[in-house]
């Protein structure tokens, strides 16, 4: 059965970052959107100041709402999370299936700043201390990105608004209440937020959990086994 499908990306990243996944997809003969958040990939022009969380909500929801799509699986991965779960809030009678991909979990009124590892805390911290409008992206190498990617995922990330770090969520549980929930866990790549959201979903019988033996851009290091659990997802 062909489904629908919205894969959310992640900081510094863009729609590009899905490629494998989504030609993959489509060759099993899905529909699929990889939309670009404001101010990154090949969006980077419209970076500046006021670009936020709820910014990037926007950009998911408006194309559910102009691509007229219902039935959506939709996916977040990493920072992508807190969009997806905003997402939820306006758009769950859209959503068949959310899936979380080594991303954050967030409870009403969190920041990404505040579930986010020590080093990347210090890194937003330098750069407000700067004034700056965005955070620079992180190495691949730090991601876990497999050797023979890293070069092209460094070339193709750009600095993340800073201001989707330090926004607070409002949540009210939309997410939680969707029936198909499933976690996608990449064991290869430590994060102490991922970790929370993995043994929150794990005791959840609400929620499907699974772990990819893969550093944290699963998309480009296990696309094939990603485009199966995707599929799975909407079953």
């Amino acid at each position: 059965m062909a489904h629908t499908f919205v894969l959310v990306h992640g900081a510094w990243h863009g729609g590009w970052c899905w490629r494998r996944v989504a030609d993959r997809l489509r060759a099993g003969g899905h529909r699929v959107f990889t939309p670009t958040l404001t101010g990154l990939g090949e969006r980077s022009h419209l970076a500046g100041p006021g670009i936020d969380i709820s910014t990037h909500i926007t950009d998911v929801v408006n194309v559910l709402k102009w691509e007229r799509l219902s039935d959506v699986v939709l996916c977040g991965h990493s920072y992508g999370g807190f969009v997806i779960s905003g997402v939820a809030e306006e758009m769950a009678a859209a959503i068949r299936a959310i899936v979380f991909l080594d991303a954050f979990l967030p409870q009403n009124g969190e920041t990404p700043q505040s579930l986010t590892s020590p080093a990347v805390q210090e890194g937003i911290r330098a750069a407000l201390q700067r004034g700056d409008l965005g955070m620079p992206p992180r190495p691949a190498e730090l991601f876990g990105v497999n050797e023979a990617d890293r070069a092209w995922v460094d070339s193709l990330c750009v600095p993340q608004p800073i201001g989707t770090f330090t926004h607070k969520i409002k949540l009210t549980g939309a997410r939680d209440r969707i029936s198909r929930k499933m976690y996608i866990r990449a064991r290869s790549y430590a994060n102490p937020g991922f970790d929370r959201a993995a043994a929150a979903v794990k005791s959840d019988p609400s929620w499907r959990f699974h772990e990819i033996s893969c550093g944290h851009d699963v998309m480009v290091d296990a696309p094939e086994r990603l485009t199966a659990l995707l599929e799975e997802a909407a079953a």
